[in-house]
């Protein structure tokens, strides 16, 4: 039985429990079944009592456990449900088609108007200042051909305002949009389609989704005491990625750094010593860049990362890609094919916890030296490019390309890692920030002891205050695999603020969620017919209607397959208990013995 909610709203919750009394009492059919009954929503129980209140079905994940629960027997399955799955993936091919199914369709098939928001896509997040894509698709069923106007709210604010024609031969239409993000933080939207006459459904004609706008704007400083056209490359690398600002500032005039997050010296030398020391003391990451004007004497003493040995001989250098990299994801883009990068010839020997992605040849020839190498001590991250005119890198790949886009992510990449701090923190809590009313509201969490290991004995618990009602819930986490887990599936809708508190070590995590107001239970008009008729076809079963549960019962009674099983329990035992025999074999050997010893036969 379909336990969801969709089945009052459908207004077949009384003709659903009529037809389930008629199978389950009949005297036949319980002479002839074993009769098992089942309530279905978002997963399968034993029950014979229904409340219909589910607020997701998964017809697929039933099918899956009646296949596991009665392997290898035969058995038929009558199906009561209006056929309208929520969750899961394709169910008319997930029933074993050995076993048949006989479906009994719930709810009025009579097609009537209806629009319907059908799929909102969009990204989860966007940057302040920026826009961002939003694709909406929207489907009719109706004879007539009528006009409808869309429009996309955000509070009581108009965004987008649109009319969209549909007729019985244009049943969906798919409506793009660009939004702006013009405030930072979780901004909600609500899209919404009206038609021109009157539906017997409105819920289905509006579906709000949410965005969190970030302020992402990485602010870079690229520390220069000369002219070079790897300036200019590297400027418009890093700004392709609109979040990025790059400012070009000679050494020797650096007052402060505190807006940056992250500074580029380019061929230090004796001038950058007041910047690495600004830099040093603002906890910066760095990007250091060498080539024929470094000061490798000065750099040897401003870092601990690598150690320099150069002459004053110039050298020719080629990249090899080290595909064993895994710092972040990195994508070989011909490196191997891009014209050389000039440096000093040495030695370039990198310390501690470094990781190379490019190594460098000379003339074919493996120098087993780094070329770009990624070093992280006591939490800063800081990289090193051995080699100037990577300007030459970008052209090559525009002639090659047409295009600088791989070539510019890749450096892009670069200075995401370098913009982050690898700080780990102890209490780690996962969760969306917006959910749909009926969704799996699940919130993870775990902690790390001071070697940051899984601290399995880990005790958490959640605090939880609707901001509008100031309803106050606490509940405990219990503990899944590598993680501890709650469901606040019982939330009702509204915005919260909650606490996540690590008992233990009494550490916290503070946030906010929102459970929005949408039921996807009253998203249909009809029950899917045609699903359940290609189900009953595959299993080889039947499609029934309520009022036909009579002709069904006479179908299943009449299937010659499904005879009553006779099982003949048979106990053998022997006429004389073998403990009784073996002390008579005893007793006559005995005998034997004393008879054969008296005549002397022994």
């Amino acid at each position: 039985m379909d336990n969801s909610s969709s089945i009052p709203f459908l207004n077949a919750n009384k003709e659903a429990l009529a037809s389930y009394q008629k199978l389950v009492n009949h005297p036949a059919l319980q002479e002839k079944f074993e009769i098992q009954s089942y309530q279905l929503d978002s997963d399968l129980q034993l029950s014979n009592s229904f409340n219909f209140k589910g607020k997701q079905t998964n017809l697929e994940a039933a099918a899956r456990l009646l296949q596991k629960n009665y392997k290898n027997k035969s058995f038929p399955t009558v199906l009561l449900t209006d056929g309208n799955q929520t969750n899961g993936n394709e169910y008319e091919f997930s029933f074993d088609p050995l076993n048949k199914v006989f479906p009994i369709v719930l709810g009025d098939t009579t097609k009537v108007t209806d629009l319907k928001i059908t799929q909102v896509n969009v990204n989860k997040y966007a940057f302040y200042k920026n826009q961002f894509p939003v694709e909406i698709f929207a489907t009719y069923s109706g004879k007539e051909a009528i006009t409808a106007n869309f429009k996309i709210f955000q509070g009581k604010s108009i965004l987008v305002n649109q009319i969209i024609s549909f007729s019985p031969q244009k049943k969906t239409a798919v409506v793009q949009v660009v939004l702006p993000a013009n405030k930072i933080g979780l901004q909600l939207y609500k899209a919404q389609i009206i038609a021109s006459k009157k539906e017997k459904n409105p819920f289905n004609n509006t579906s709000s989704f949410a965005v969190e706008v970030m302020d992402q704007k990485t602010e870079i400083a690229l520390l220069s005491a000369i002219n070079h056209p790897d300036i200019g490359a590297l400027k418009r690398a890093i700004e392709s990625n609109v979040q990025r600002k790059v400012t070009v500032i000679k050494p020797q005039y650096i007052n402060e750094l505190k807006k940056y997050k992250l500074v580029i010296f380019y061929q230090p030398n004796k001038h950058f010593n007041t910047a690495f020391e600004t830099t040093k003391q603002a906890g910066l990451n760095s990007f250091i860049i060498t080539g024929t004007s470094t000061d490798y004497s000065f750099l040897n003493q401003q870092q601990s990362d690598v150690v320099f040995k150069m002459s004053n001989q110039m050298e020719d250098y080629f990249a090899n890609f080290n595909s064993e990299f895994t710092l972040f994801s990195s994508e070989n883009i011909g490196f191997e094919s891009f014209p050389p990068l000039q440096n000093s010839f040495g030695t370039i020997n990198a310390k501690g916890n470094s990781s190379v992605l490019l190594s460098s040849k000379i003339r074919g020839i493996d120098t087993e030296s780094p070329m770009l190498v990624f070093s992280e001590n006591q939490g800063k991250r800081a990289a090193y490019l051995f080699g100037e005119n990577s300007w030459k890198w970008r052209s090559h790949y525009f002639i090659e390309n047409q295009n600088f886009e791989k070539y510019d992510t890749f450096i892009d990449k670069i200075i995401q890692y370098l913009s982050t701090n690898s700080v780990k923190q102890s209490l780690v809590v996962e969760h969306q920030l917006v959910y749909n009313l009926g969704d799996p509201i699940e919130i993870s969490a775990y902690y790390l002891n001071k070697n940051f290991e899984f601290d399995e004995k880990a005790r958490f618990e959640i605090s939880i205050v609707n901001t509008t009602s100031k309803m106050n819930r606490k509940y405990d986490f219990s503990r899944a695999s590598n993680s501890f887990k709650v469901n606040l599936e019982s939330l009702p809708a509204g915005k919260y603020n909650f606490i996540v508190t690590e008992l233990n070590s009494k550490e916290r995590f503070s946030n906010t969620l929102e459970i929005l107001d949408f039921d996807v239970e009253k998203q249909f008009v009809n029950p899917d017919e045609l699903r359940l008729q290609q189900l009953a076809n595959y299993t080889k079963g039947n499609l029934f209607y309520p009022d036909k549960t009579d002709q069904l019962i006479q179908k299943l009674l009449a299937e010659s397959e499904y005879q009553p099983i006779q099982k003949d329990v048979v106990i053998k035992s022997p006429l004389i208990e073998w403990v009784s025999l073996l002390i008579f074999l005893l007793f006559i050997l005995s005998l034997e013995w004393f008879v054969r010893k008296y005549n002397g036969l022994l």
